[in-house]
């Protein structure tokens, strides 16, 4: 059986509608379904695309922060991570965080790919890594405006803050499911 041939929206126009330094531009679009309808109010939202890290030492130590959020209550686990520079190749985004905002490096990374936050309005895309065997190579020197601790958790630790919904961030829960994923299968098949 051949796939259905799917037919993609049309962008017959946009317009920047709010300009708010670089963290935030918001547009208007004019698009066309494959129907023929037109549609003209469609909102599309950009922000920097970002690089999200789960790392693991060479003591199988998972590393991740207790930090505080503007958009979440109370506070969340959080792995590494932060917005693309212009230019920055996503690899490049993620080594860097990883050393401001732990002062550790490594030299075994994984990559699970990029995510868009949402398919209908754009907003940002999420490169999401593993970083295996990272030792700490300096302090920590982040520009973080949030509060945080830096944690280091045993795979049980990070399993159960999974479970029980400690990371509050769809991309942050993401990158640690694929991780462990990832991890435990490697364990089974001899290859950690």
């Amino acid at each position: 059986m051949s796939p259905k041939e799917l037919r993609v929206w049309e962008t017959v126009s946009k317009r920047t509608i709010l300009k708010s330094g670089k963290f935030l531009t918001v547009e208007n679009h004019i698009i066309k379904l494959p129907s023929g309808q037109v549609i003209s109010d469609w909102p599309w939202i950009i922000i920097p695309s970002a690089a999200i890290v789960l790392a693991v030492t060479e003591n199988d130590e998972f590393l991740c922060f207790r930090q505080t959020k503007y958009a979440v209550e109370g506070t969340t686990l959080a792995p590494v991570g932060g917005m693309l520079e212009p230019d920055e190749k996503p690899l490049d985004a993620a080594k860097r965080e990883l050393l401001e905002e732990t002062g550790y490096e490594s030299a075994h990374w994984i990559s699970f790919g990029s995510y868009i936050l949402d398919p209908n309005r754009g907003i940002a895309t999420m490169y999401l890594f593993l970083a295996l065997k990272a030792k700490q190579v300096t302090e920590p020197n982040s520009d973080d405006l949030e509060d945080q601790e830096l944690l280091l958790l045993s795979q049980n630790e990070i399993e159960d803050a999974l479970k029980s919904g400690e990371f509050k961030i769809l991309a942050w829960s993401a990158v640690v499911s694929m991780s462990l994923n990832y991890i435990t299968d490697s364990k089974n098949h001899g290859m950690l």
